[in-house]
């Protein structure tokens, strides 16, 4: 079998870089003296990567006995698992809670998680997929108790562990009645499959189980309720990866099985009302919350729901709003956590009453995250906007208007929350003399206004990204 290696660009560069990584953690130890930090050279490379995987756009293929394909998706998404990575770790640079001994092991950990995200968005075929998600997985579970001595983090971890091991199994044993039913692992063959009670009631029954697992990590009702938790526990900057990038690739995988599904389905409905039980409960949930972290866990509870609307459409246009919006949700959440983690300099969680003042002793985070809070909302001009209105629009008169209206009234209950952050920030004064810490230099500080200006790029100027978007959806569709 021959493989031209410039097709897969993206992955070994990040290949590339998780050895350099390794033998940094393996021989930077040496007694006599310090251990070697990763932060000098490694946004430098994460940024070098970014290129690579806009030179990798084009690539188009289905390699190792077709279980691995090169598309139009998966390259997108490839580059938006890039774009992520360098933000994050940058982002990650000066984790005050990381000893200086452990720093390449964790940066090492990060690329494995990216690479596997990276696989799992060419992976299209069910084994392979299920192996992805794995390696995706298996490195956040050992990232997220990380910070210090907290107990808390020891939690978030365990709690991480148990759910992941259940939506594993629940995938495992679903994929075990697709295989049953329709005799087939392939998902090219699996769409001239019936997908319908009446006809493969065993098939429908797995296809819904194998997702729960995709469901887990997008944090989607009801396989949310890790997220909160382990958002709050870990660390900031393990915080800001968990929270954003595994999502690209649960969206990836559930955009090419829901190919497979056409509106009025009985696993579409099912995922259907999940969305509108996912976006109802996230909202009203974030509404109690003080600490910022877990705000953004029940955020992300919400913003799950609101993805099935592209999902469910059964339209190229669905399956691009659901990538276009994934890549927003990226930004703008990595936004407000580079905010947080700015305002934590020894690595404490941040309540809205820590904002208080923000807009007199750092006008600039104050800017920063506001744009990533209007974003959140769906505010124009921002990208959170455009990728809401993206996802409406497509799932408009296809037998799910009751879901568009669902979302719309949760989108009104959102601004209670998001636009409280920004009033702490920008109307309350801070009490007492004490000031918000800032410890990060200009050039650090620059990174935080070049994702504030994406985020208001992509609201102002979408059509290009959404035009890719849909040119990699029209290539699923049967």
């Amino acid at each position: 079998m021959n493989v031209d290696p410039t097709l897969f660009l993206p992955e070994l560069f990040q290949i590339v870089l998780i050895l350099c990584l390794f033998g940094q953690s393996i021989f930077g130890r040496t007694p006599s003296a310090d251990h070697l930090d990763v932060t000098g050279w490694l946004p430098f490379a994460s940024a070098i990567g970014i290129v690579v995987a806009g030179l990798g756009l084009t690539a188009q293929g289905l390699v190792l006995w077709e279980a691995y394909r090169l598309d139009g998706l998966s390259q997108f998404f490839k580059f938006a698992v890039s774009l992520g990575f360098f933000f994050a770790v940058l982002n990650a640079q000066k984790q005050p809670t990381l000893a200086l001994e452990h720093r390449s092991d964790y940066f090492l950990l990060l690329s494995l998680s990216a690479f596997g995200l990276m696989c799992l968005a060419s992976s299209v075929e069910l084994i392979t997929i299920y192996l992805s998600l794995e390696l995706s997985s298996y490195s956040l579970y050992a990232l997220i108790p990380l910070r210090g001595k907290d107990a808390k983090a020891s939690e978030a971890g365990v709690k991480y562990i148990l759910f992941g091991a259940a939506a594993t199994a629940v995938s495992l044993y679903g994929l075990s009645y697709i295989l049953a039913s329709q005799h087939t692992s392939y998902l090219a063959a699996l769409v001239q499959k019936p997908w319908n009670m009446a006809d493969a009631p065993m098939g429908l029954l797995g296809v819904s189980l194998f997702m729960a697992g995709f469901f887990y990590k997008l944090a989607l009702f009801p396989f949310h309720f890790w997220a909160p938790d382990v958002y709050e526990g870990t660390s900031n900057e393990t915080a800001a990866y968990a929270a954003t990038l595994p999502k690209l690739g649960a969206v990836v995988i559930l955009i090419r099985l829901s190919a497979t599904l056409v509106p009025g389905l009985s696993a579409t409905t099912i995922i259907a009302v999940f969305g509108a039980l996912s976006m109802t409960f996230g909202n009203l949930a974030a509404l109690t919350q003080r600490d910022v972290k877990r705000m953004l866990g029940y955020s992300s509870v919400s913003h799950a729901g609101y993805v099935t609307m592209g999902l469910v459409s059964g339209l190229p246009q669905g399956l691009a709003a659901a990538g276009f919006y994934s890549l927003v949700y990226v930004l703008m959440n990595l936004t407000c956590f580079w905010v947080i983690c700015r305002l934590s300099p020894n690595g404490e969680n941040v309540t809205l009453n820590d904002l208080n003042g923000l807009h007199k002793s750092s006008p600039f985070l104050a800017f920063v995250l506001a744009v990533g809070a209007f974003s959140l909302v769906g505010l124009p001009p921002t990208a959170g906007f455009m990728g809401k209105l993206f996802l409406l629009s497509s799932a408009w008169n296809r037998g799910y208007d009751w879901l568009v209206i669902t979302a719309a009234v949760n989108t009104a209950i959102a601004i209670y929350y998001y636009l409280n952050i920004v009033r702490h920030a920008y109307t309350v004064e801070r009490e007492g003399s004490a000031a918000v810490m800032n410890t990060q230099t200009g050039f650090g500080m620059m990174w935080g206004g070049v994702l504030a200006f994406l985020v208001l790029a992509l609201g102002m100027v979408p059509s290009p990204v959404f035009q890719w978007a849909e040119a990699a959806g029209k290539q699923l569709m049967p």
